[in-house]
């Protein structure tokens, strides 16, 4: 007797449902139910308490001044001689303060700390989400081994579905072509159940959020 493969097993099988079709036997599910429960805190503060979870820095900040000043104490600590942006009112927030910026398309191979802005931060996991519509673009966001992220208080949402909604207002009939979510710093344990960082990003991420005028 011929055996029969798992293929031709698994296309009796389909063959099957199709002709003898039954009843959605969950035919009173509600879809709009929400998924999870609802947050137990402001989503400013899930924010912080998550992001601090998924091994990210947090930074407040009263004003666009008082970030200068944070980011520069930062770099001093870390002897960095530059950071990198090309997003222009970051160059010009931090240059104001006497950061010497890189910005070369040259240079971008030789940064260790770069800086953007987002799109949304969201409560519920303490992501931040990011997109091509930015004017950092699509590298800044994997590539530096340090991402510094400038934010405001206002982009804080509690949901994904609240940062989505977000953006197609934003960028309204011209969707950026990327939209990233970060969660903390990159990490991957593939190999062997080690833990290394920064494998696919940045191995430290840093959100300073500005309190909105």
């Amino acid at each position: 007797m011929q055996e029969t493969t798992s293929k031709e097993k698994i296309l009796k099988k389909i063959r099957n449902a199709l002709i003898s079709r039954q009843e959605n036997p969950f035919q009173n599910i509600d879809f709009k139910s929400p998924v999870f429960k609802e947050l137990e805190d402001m989503p400013e503060v899930e924010f912080v308490s998550k992001l601090k979870e998924n091994g990210g820095t947090f930074v407040y900040c009263e004003n666009e001044k008082d970030f200068v000043e944070n980011v520069k104490m930062l770099a001093l600590q870390r002897n960095w001689e530059n950071l990198f942006s090309i997003d222009e009112k970051v160059i010009g927030l931090l240059e104001s303060g006497g950061i010497n910026v890189e910005s070369s398309e040259e240079k971008f191979t030789e940064q260790i700390a770069g800086v953007t802005r987002c799109d949304f931060l969201i409560g519920r996991f303490g992501s931040v989400m990011v997109s091509s519509g930015l004017s950092s673009g699509r590298r800044m966001f994997v590539f530096p081994e340090v991402h510094i992220v400038l934010a405001q208080m206002s982009q804080v949402v509690s949901e994904l579905k609240d940062a989505l909604k977000g953006i197609r207002k934003k960028y309204s009939n011209k969707l950026p072509s990327q939209i990233t979510v970060i969660t903390g710093p990159s990490r991957t344990a593939d190999i062997e159940k080690t833990l290394v960082m920064g494998m696919h990003g940045p191995k430290e991420l840093f959100v300073f959020v500005v309190d909105d005028l």
